[in-house]
């Protein structure tokens, strides 16, 4: 089972997927689409655990981690 995490003001959120599931996986496509396209940033973790950007959504990607675009002053 997959998971993506929506990281904003109120903490996260998680959403739980079967990859082997084309349903689920095109509803995960799609909350993928409307997050990057809400600016959004798409990361997924790397074999040593480092996060790593993704621009297009990967169906074989176990953990993807969605967090807002930072302002900063």
């Amino acid at each position: 089972m997959a998971t993506q995490i929506v990281m904003d003001h109120t903490g996260d959120s998680r959403h739980f997927f079967e990859q082997a599931d084309p349903k689920q996986l095109a509803e995960a496509e799609r909350r993928f689409k409307k997050l990057t396209g809400r600016g959004f940033t798409a990361a997924t973790r790397t074999a040593v655990g480092d996060l790593k950007v993704i621009r297009s959504f990967d169906p074989t990607a176990d953990e993807t981690l969605f967090y807002p675009h930072l302002v900063g002053g």
